[in-house]
């Protein structure tokens, strides 16, 4: 697989009254296409903002974003931050529609989108009426509906219970996968890491670095809840959980 997106040298400080804190200390990451990169981190240590500079939205750093192509990316937030008062499937195209794309292709993929995973029969519906998991699914939808090349996921399952975390991380799994996205997700779920990655950076408390990056090799690796239930599993859990603990200590 040839790089998507090259990551040089990033550093990021954030400016108060009370001074200056350095966020980010010489980040690189290079992401390969079709390749899903998990980043785990202690709390605070600047997780999020390395995907808010991924997609622009802080561009006050340090250091250089490079994308070897042209390329779209859409950004999957904590929240499904879905409008109450537009129905599932209104919600489904707003993306389109901020950016003028309402072409009847685009529609047409859309739509399909909603009756490959399960939500057609709710297009007219209020998110209101909707549980956790399809709130997310429609999330997913309106974030993929602009064909992004890389999606970044910001703790996308943390707002679900458990149960319904594990079998909508295996839903949306499957989604982008078959949609063969580039995914950079950002976690504190070691095991959800484990179960949907294909490489795990493990950052240094603020200001956060690489302190390393494990590639994970599961036998007979398959969806995210199949996953968990691969030998090597416990192996990886152990050594990750060891990683952060070093940095709490």
């Amino acid at each position: 697989m040839n790089d998507i997106l090259n990551i040089e040298n990033i550093y990021k400080t954030y400016y108060s009254l009370d001074g200056e804190t350095l966020t980010l200390k010489d980040f690189s990451l290079n992401i390969k296409s079709g390749e899903f990169v998990s980043i785990i981190g202690t709390s605070g240590c600047g997780k999020s903002t390395i995907l808010n500079i991924i997609a622009s939205l802080d561009k006050n750093y340090e250091g250089k974003i490079k994308f070897n192509k042209k390329v779209t990316i859409g950004y999957m937030l904590q929240e499904d931050t879905l409008f109450d008062w537009l129905t599932v499937y209104e919600n489904a195209i707003l993306g389109l529609k901020i950016q003028n794309k309402m072409t009847k292709k685009n529609l047409e993929y859309v739509s399909m989108l909603l009756k490959k995973y399960g939500l057609c029969d709710f297009k007219d519906k209020y998110p209101n009426s909707l549980s956790g998991g399809m709130r997310q699914r429609v999330a997913l939808i309106r974030t993929l509906a602009i064909k992004p090349d890389i999606l970044l996921l910001d703790e996308p399952f943390s707002a679900l219970d458990y149960l319904t975390r594990l079998k909508i991380s295996d839903d949306v799994y499957k989604i982008i996968k078959e949609e063969n996205k580039t995914i950079i997700m950002v976690t504190h779920d070691l095991a959800e890491a484990i179960s949907m990655a294909d490489r795990i950076v493990v950052l240094s408390k603020r200001p956060a670095r690489i302190k390393k990056i494990y590639e994970v090799k599961l036998t007979d690796k398959k969806t995210p809840i199949h996953n968990r239930k691969a030998k090597e599993f416990s192996y990886y859990y152990d050594l990750l959980w060891k990683e952060l603990d070093q940095h709490v200590s």
